[in-house]
């Protein structure tokens, strides 16, 4: 059996960069335990062609089999981009004072989604690095492609950890995907109405869980 656009699979995968081999990211438990001891291997589970993995390798893995093994480089630019000097650039000290941040070099601060390292300290000038970490690097993936997931229960499980990393109750019903999140996240939410219509075919409703 193959894969096709919009199938939902459950995969394990390993991330290294290429030149060192190094793993920088994988759901395999003997990998992920030689990154940090504590860490869980959870199953990864997501919707081809839906911009849920790299889209180099969403790509990849559209028609390829059940079950088998794959393997695939991928350059900087279908990777994680190259490195750019102007996503270099320099932060006054109150913003990280106004966000009750300490910057010093080397830490890491997310500063609307974008991932920033701080590269120096001068007074009130902190130079900040945006460029992704893997930014220029050539990496490879190693990927098992262990199972295609019909059911709509696990679907729709696997798409609310995917979106919010929180597992809500839910019931689909009447051709509605009824949520049920907490009450501060449900205006939230509602931003991806479109996108459950997208995967699912479903309208969304969205009601706090503590009404």
């Amino acid at each position: 059996m193959k894969t096709s656009k919009n199938d939902f699979i459950e995969i394990e995968f390993i991330g290294k960069i290429k030149d060192s081999g190094d793993v920088f990211d994988t759901n395999v438990e003997k990998e992920l335990k030689k990154l940090n001891p504590e860490a869980k291997a959870k199953p990864f589970i997501f919707a081809l062609g839906h911009k849920m993995f790299l889209d180099a390798l969403d790509d990849f893995l559209i028609g390829k089999e059940i079950g088998k093994e794959y393997e695939i480089d991928l350059t900087p630019e279908k990777a994680f981009g190259k490195r750019e000097q102007k996503a270099i650039q320099i932060v006054p000290a109150r913003v990280f004072k106004e966000n009750k941040l300490n910057p010093f070099p080397g830490a890491v601060f997310n500063f609307d989604g974008k991932s920033a390292k701080v590269l120096s300290v001068n007074g009130g000038r902190i130079l900040v690095d945006f460029n992704h970490p893997l930014a220029g690097k050539e990496v490879s993936y190693e990927i098992k492609i262990l199972r295609k997931v019909d059911k709509k229960q696990e679907q729709i499980r696997a798409f609310n950890d995917f979106l919010f990393k929180q597992d809500f109750k839910f019931e689909v019903k009447d051709k509605k995907l009824i949520l049920n999140v907490p009450k501060e996240m449900k205006e939230f939410v509602e931003l991806f109405k479109d996108k459950y219509k997208e995967v699912f075919g479903l309208d969304l409703v969205v009601k706090p869980a503590n009404l």
